[in-house]
């Protein structure tokens, strides 16, 4: 699989930084005054600053308000669960809470969605089968 790269706009640089090193466990690449770039499991991501947080309307998905723009990863049960683990002793701000999705269905998924520092929201999610992750339900 080829890596990704994905730019996303932060209000606060030296928050997010420390959030996705220090939380989330990203090694940092290039940077500069700013913008920052993370290697989040292979991929590259770049977080800019900008002076003004963009607005994210959330649509509904299984009754919960999902902000229509988030990245993140889809990690085997083990590095899901550690990630949850971290995220919770950093006091993160779950938007939606650890849960189970599409219970006894092909794509059924722990996932749970984060809100770093600088506004943007994170999905980490695992498959019960990671051969499914395209599965229709």
């Amino acid at each position: 699989m080829s890596p990704f790269h994905l730019a996303f706009p932060t209000t606060d640089l030296p928050a997010t930084r420390q959030f996705f090193t220090e939380v989330i466990g990203c090694e940092v690449g290039r940077e500069a005054d700013r913008w920052v770039d993370f290697n989040f499991q292979g991929h590259q991501i770049s977080a800019h600053k900008v002076d003004v947080a963009t607005v994210h309307q959330g649509c509904d998905v299984d009754g919960r308000r999902v902000p229509p723009f988030h990245f993140g990863l889809v990690l085997d049960r083990d590095q899901w669960q550690a990630t949850r683990e971290r995220l919770e002793r950093a006091n993160a701000e779950f938007l939606i809470e650890p849960t189970i999705r599409f219970k006894g269905k092909p794509g059924e998924q722990a996932t749970m969605f984060v809100k770093e520092p600088g506004g943007n929201v994170l999905e980490f999610k695992s498959m019960r089968d990671p051969k499914l992750l395209f599965a229709a339900q």
